[in-house]
């Protein structure tokens, strides 16, 4: 019999590619969103395969449905979409964690939480290890997201140790690829609208803060990795590219691929915006076999061309 497996979050993103891997590997696919951030069209090629069912749903209500496994992905993350409405924000990755843990509670399913990098802050070690317990600023514009992250990730392991509960706890790093949202915000997604419409690049700071940018199918190898693992491995493990880039390097590798005559702009350093973030995926590497494998200059690339065709369309 197919895995009955339930992605939160399944028409955003990373969500939409999950879908489309998980379809393929024979599983069953339940997507739910509630088209906050996500979108139809991220997953227009997956409605016609029987295998895939959609549902909108918000997930700070109960769900009930019967599962195999769960995959937590269900919250706006990227600053303009999660500072929109942060109680709101707080309240996806945190009740959502609540809703999603009960569900596995009572079905006995396997659940991953899709964390983030952004429970390390801005932070005094680098690069970040799973045993870094981070630098976060509780009270800033940014906390909505990352405290509420931080909880999720405690109630995963509460409900773990309280009720036995196979959980999987995933640290998310900087990630791109098609389907992202042209207005989200992101650095790539920015850089890349912003050269194909020769406007100016917007640069915040002077440029030298860095990134690590994994490739969203290298992402998503990790992700079922995880979720394949033994019951005694529940994380967190980081996943990301580790190889770090200043801001201006991205800017420049984007504007070479597109050929654009767009000029750099310099703007104020947003509140809260970390210097540094580069993954320590050594866990990773030992637990799951995993590294990235897609080059920067190829996954931008398939990014920008992802981005021409959507744009004129």
């Amino acid at each position: 019999m197919n895995k009955k497996v339930l992605v939160t979050g399944g028409a955003g993103f990373l969500g939409s590619h999950l879908c489309a891997r998980l379809l393929a590997q024979g599983c069953d696919v339940l997507c739910v969103d509630n088209y906050y951030t996500g979108s139809k069209t991220n997953i227009l090629p997956l409605v016609d395969n029987p295998r895939f069912e959609l549902m909108r749903h918000d997930v700070t209500f109960p769900l009930y449905v019967e599962v195999d496994e769960i995959y937590n992905l269900a919250c706006p993350a990227s600053p303009i979409h999660y500072q929109h409405d942060p109680v709101q924000t707080t309240k996806t990755s945190v009740h959502g964690a609540i809703n999603m843990l009960g569900l596995a509670k009572r079905v006995g399913a396997k659940i991953l939480q899709a964390s983030t990098s952004e429970v390390y802050g801005d932070p005094d070690v680098h690069p970040q290890p799973e045993s870094y317990w981070g630098r976060v600023n509780p009270t800033g514009i940014r906390s909505c997201y990352d405290e509420g992250k931080r909880c999720a990730e405690t109630l995963f392991f509460d409900y773990h140790r309280q009720h036995q509960l196979q959980i999987k706890v995933m640290r998310i790093f900087n990630t791109y690829g098609p389907h992202m949202h042209p207005n989200d915000g992101r650095v790539v997604s920015n850089f890349i609208v912003q050269a194909l419409r020769n406007e100016p690049i917007t640069i915040y700071g002077d440029g030298s803060q860095t990134r690590s940018f994994c490739y969203v199918d290298d992402l998503i190898d990790g992700m079922v990795a995880l979720m394949s693992t033994d019951e005694k491995v529940t994380g967190p493990v980081n996943v990301g590219n580790p190889t770090e880039f200043t801001i201006l390097q991205l800017a420049e590798k984007v504007l070479s691929i597109t050929g654009s005559s767009s000029e750099m702009v310099i703007k104020p350093l947003p509140g809260d915006d970390p210097r540094q973030r580069q993954p320590d995926i050594s866990l990773a590497t030992s637990l799951l076999d995993w590294q990235p494998r897609v080059e920067l200059e190829q996954g931008l690339t398939t990014t920008i061309d992802y981005f021409r065709a959507s744009l004129n369309s």
